[in-house]
C-alpha cells in the first residue's frame, strides 16, 4: 500500500507557477493555488507559450490571443491576477539557452519561495507520451532555479540573483509525496478550468474535457492518501 502523502510546506508567502501553455495549471494545481491565495500566499503565473498551435480548427493567429484571454479569466478566478507570456513557440519549445534566461529571470523578479509546474516526465501515468513543451519547459525550469541564484550566469538580464527558491511542486506526477486539502477550493479550481472554454470546445468528448468530472475524481483520488479529504497531489523537490 502506497504511503501517505505528507502535508505541503507552508511557510512561505511568495509562489510562482510556470508551465509550457494554457490550461497546463488548470488541470489540478490551480485548485491548490486557490486554496493558497485563501490562506494569503501571493502567486503569479508565468507560461512559456501563449497555446496558439492548441486548438486544430483555429488558426495560431487567432487562436494565440483567445487562449491568452482565456488564461487570464482563469487566473482571476482562483485570484491570481499577475499572467505573464514568454512568447516562446507552441509547440516547438526547445530546451536551451533563450528558455532558461527567460526562466531565470521570472524567478529573479518574482523572488518566489515555492515554484509550481507540471509534469515534465516523459510519460503520463496512463502510459501516454508527455508533450515535449512540458518536457522542456520542466527540466529548463529546474535548471534556471540553479541559474538565478548565480550572479555570474545571465548578468545581462540586470537583475539581483534569487536563491530563496525552497521548493519546487510538481503536479500530475505518479511519484507526488505531498498534498493539499482543496475542499473550500475545488469548486474554484473547476471554474478555472472551465474558463479554457474555447480550448475544452475543441477536445470535442472525452474524459480531459470534463473539467468538473475529472479534478473531482482526480481530488477524490489525492484525498485516499490524504485522510480522505479532497486533496490536489504534488512531488516536492526541495532545492
Amino acid at each position: 500500500m502506497a504511503a501517505d502523502y505528507e502535508p505541503m510546506p507552508s511557510d512561505w508567502e511568495r509562489g510562482l507557477a510556470v508551465v509550457a501553455h494554457p490550461d497546463d495549471l488548470e488541470y489540478g494545481a490551480s485548485a491548490a493555488i486557490a486554496r493558497w491565495v485563501d490562506d494569503g500566499k501571493s502567486f503569479v503565473y508565468v507560461l512559456a507559450s501563449r497555446g496558439e498551435a492548441g486548438i486544430d480548427g483555429i488558426t495560431p493567429q487567432e487562436c494565440g490571443p483567445l487562449r491568452e484571454r482565456e488564461q487570464i479569466e482563469a487566473a482571476r478566478i482562483v485570484g491570481v491576477s499577475e499572467v505573464e507570456f514568454l512568447d516562446h513557440r507552441d509547440g516547438v519549445i526547445e530546451y536551451g539557452l533563450p528558455l532558461r534566461r527567460d526562466l531565470a529571470a521570472a524567478i529573479r523578479r518574482h523572488r518566489p519561495e515555492l515554484v509550481v509546474t507540471l509534469n515534465h516526465a516523459a510519460s503520463w501515468s496512463n502510459g501516454s507520451r508527455n508533450s515535449p513543451d512540458h518536457r522542456n519547459v520542466g527540466e529548463a525550469l529546474l535548471d534556471a532555479v540553479g541559474d538565478a541564484g548565480n550572479r555570474w550566469i545571465f548578468p545581462e538580464l540586470g537583475l539581483e540573483p534569487w536563491n530563496g527558491v525552497r521548493w519546487v511542486a510538481v503536479a500530475g506526477v505518479t511519484e507526488a509525496t505531498h498534498a493539499v486539502a482543496v475542499e473550500s477550493s475545488l469548486d474554484r479550481g473547476v471554474a478555472s478550468l472551465e474558463a479554457h472554454r474555447a480550448y475544452l470546445e475543441g477536445l470535442g468528448d472525452g474524459p480531459m474535457s470534463d473539467a468538473g468530472t475529472f479534478l473531482r475524481d482526480s481530488a477524490r483520488e489525492a484525498g485516499e492518501r490524504f485522510g480522505g479529504r479532497l486533496a490536489v497531489a504534488f512531488e516536492v523537490l526541495p532545492v
